[in-house]
């Protein structure tokens, strides 16, 4: 039996986690503004020739299909180091919010420019991936 400690320090993967939901409130808030701007009534998800609200529904729609792995590297890295999975939670963020910037102008390559997200993701893996091999001994 291999016992955690969680330090103080989690709080922060824990604040991170919390700053994600206001992220994720954020980019609802965008699409159902879309939803108005370009009258695209529920329940239709994508329009089928208004490419520009598409572009909203997808940026909200794409990162909620990654929130769940999100969540997981955060807040198990976290038990392994918690700042380096802050950092990383709060750049995958940021990045999630430069994505839906680029994408809302209507424009889907522009979404690229949130890319850097995938630096704070890898962080958050590495620190995963050494929880589980120092709780298996290898490390």
């Amino acid at each position: 039996m291999v016992a955690i400690e969680v330090s103080a320090e989690y709080g922060y993967c824990l604040l991170v986690a919390v700053f994600s939901i206001f992220m994720l409130v954020w980019k609802s808030y965008n699409v159902g503004k879309a939803r108005k701007q370009f009258n695209v009534l529920y329940p239709t998800m994508y329009h089928k020739s208004n490419d520009h609200f598409n572009c909203y529904q997808r940026a909200h729609q794409n990162t909620l299909e990654n929130y769940p792995q999100f969540l997981t590297l955060l807040l198990l890295g976290g038990l392994y180091n918690p700042i380096v999975s802050a950092v990383g939670g709060a750049v995958w963020c940021t990045g999630r919010i430069v994505y839906a910037l680029g994408y809302y102008t209507g424009e889907p390559k522009n979404r690229s420019k949130g890319v850097f997200s995938y630096f704070g993701l890898f962080a958050m893996l590495y620190c995963t991936v050494r929880l589980a091999t120092s709780l298996l001994g290898w490390f």
